[in-house]
């Protein structure tokens, strides 16, 4: 049967006690909704139905770019009523499964065998084993083992309240019999509201094969309902990623402390220090190693290349055996040759830095071509932006760049050429040539260190607007 997935992210969550509708908490770097969302585009859904309330357009601007159909639940009368506000948009002839927008862990495995479950005679729920299951509806069985009715919590017997196995509100379903069962609920219970548990004893009634499959961790079936709770998951998740990684051969130092807030792809020998954050795409080659404090946000990396402590690297593809940092901060655009060095304090955007070639200290670098084999010396900036436009700089093979210079674009710098520390170089440096250009240097012998004038002496020479002059002669008068 062909899939249809129905998503409830209509909550409020006032327990979150936040501006932010509960769907949108972050985890891992990307909202609740987004992680559920990545599940159900990984069943092959034909369509997705995402039923939303509670700062709805937030929620609707989110994922605008998104091919979701959107339901609008604009009263919360419980999670049957919702179900009923995507039905009208979902054939007869398809498979309906429920997911939540604030249980972000559920694995695809799960849910693949979930659905296997189901059928045109068949409803399957997924249910969790707890030691303690209070605040969860209990899943009933009779004593063949099949599964009769779901009791919520409010309305359970001391005796239905001892059930260990617990619902988590994921069901699959075929849709006319399901649209059919949502019409007949009704909300005389506790809480005055239509539980979408009851169509589990509508199914019964009519004769489905009602089947609750138990998932296998309780970790992926937990929701999220106030700060606390999301920082659990985010600790789950954590632990998940670096797991999986671990089990890749990445060597994690210590996995509680790593961050993982993306897809990362590991060679061989990979080793990453504590308190690494890893977002977006990044790729680590064969004996990549990443140190401590370092974040990497859609990077790439080539074998052996070494990432020193508390460096950024953003949109950066990195060549085989370079060294960055520490402290380096890699910027969009930004791409290292094999064999590149980029040091302490230095940060490139939108440039390239060839094979060989080093920055070791203190330099930025921005929209620039660097030729293989240059020295850049410490303070080196390229001054490429006027105020309005950005202007390029181009570094020849082998030239030597010396420390403090300001190369102001657009410029070239020939291969092989040497510019001279300090210089400020404004038009085309020739190749293998030397370049300088300096303000003359004077030593004034009979120069003297000031002396701390007394107070009155101070205000005298304020008040007269005076100030030493460089060479130690006496006072100049400010006009």
């Amino acid at each position: 049967m062909t899939l249809s997935v129905v998503i409830l992210a209509a909550g409020q969550g006032k327990r979150m006690k936040s501006d932010l509708p509960k769907v949108l908490q972050p985890l891992a770097g990307r909202p609740l909704l987004g992680h559920v969302l990545d599940c159900a585009r990984a069943l092959g859904a034909a369509a997705v139905h995402v039923v939303y309330g509670h700062g709805g357009e937030a929620v609707r601007a989110a994922f605008r770019d998104e091919p979701l159909e959107w339901a609008l639940q604009a009263e919360q009368h419980g999670t049957g009523h919702a179900v009923m506000q995507a039905m009208p948009a979902i054939p007869d002839d398809h498979q309906v499964l429920v997911l939540y927008g604030d249980v972000p862990l559920v694995r695809v495995a799960t849910l693949q065998a979930l659905i296997g479950r189901g059928g045109e005679r068949s409803l399957a729920l997924l249910s969790v084993m707890l030691e303690d299951a209070t605040g969860y509806g209990r899943v009933l069985r009779d004593n063949a083992g099949s599964v009769y009715r779901i009791v919520e919590q409010k309305d359970a017997t001391r005796k239905e309240l001892a059930v260990r196995e617990a619902n988590t509100g994921l069901m699959v379903a075929p849709a006319a019999a399901f649209r059919r069962w949502l019409s007949s609920l009704r909300n005389d219970n506790a809480q005055g509201e239509y539980y979408l548990t009851d169509v589990v004893t509508l199914a019964v009634r009519d004769g489905f094969k009602v089947e609750a499959q138990v998932a296998p961790t309780v970790a992926e079936v937990l929701g999220v309902n106030d700060k606390v709770q999301l920082a659990e998951l985010e600790s789950e998740y954590r632990r998940q990623r670096a797991r999986e990684l671990m089990l890749g051969g990445v060597t994690v130092i210590d996995p509680a402390r790593l961050e993982v807030r993306g897809t990362v792809v590991a060679g061989r020998d990979v080793e990453l220090d504590v308190n690494v954050v890893l977002e977006g795409s990044v790729t680590l080659g064969d004996r990549v190693r990443v140190a401590a404090g370092c974040v990497l946000r859609n990077v790439t990396l080539g074998a052996d290349t070494v990432v020193h402590p508390h460096s950024v690297l953003d949109g950066a593809e990195v060549g085989p055996g370079c060294s960055v940092g520490p402290f380096a901060r890699l910027r969009p655009g930004a791409r290292l040759g094999a064999g590149a060095h980029v040091g302490n304090f230095v940060e490139l955007k939108n440039a390239d830095l060839g094979d060989g070639s080093k920055a070791n200290h203190l330099s930025y670098l921005g929209d620039s071509v660097i030729g293989s084999g240059v020295n850049v010396g410490a303070g080196t900036i390229t001054c490429n932006y006027d105020g309005v436009n950005k202007w390029p700089t181009v570094i020849g093979d082998g030239a030597f760049i010396g420390s403090g210079a300001m190369l102001v674009a657009p410029v070239t710098i020939g291969a092989g050429a040497t510019v001279g520390a300090g210089s400020t170089i404004t038009r085309a440096v020739p190749p293998g040539a030397l370049t300088l250009e300096r303000a003359s240097q004077r030593t004034v012998a009979t120069w003297s260190r000031p002396t701390k004038a007394d107070a009155a002496e101070r205000a005298r020479r304020i008040a007269a607007g005076e100030r030493p002059s460089d060479d130690g002669s006496a006072p100049e008068s400010v006009t």
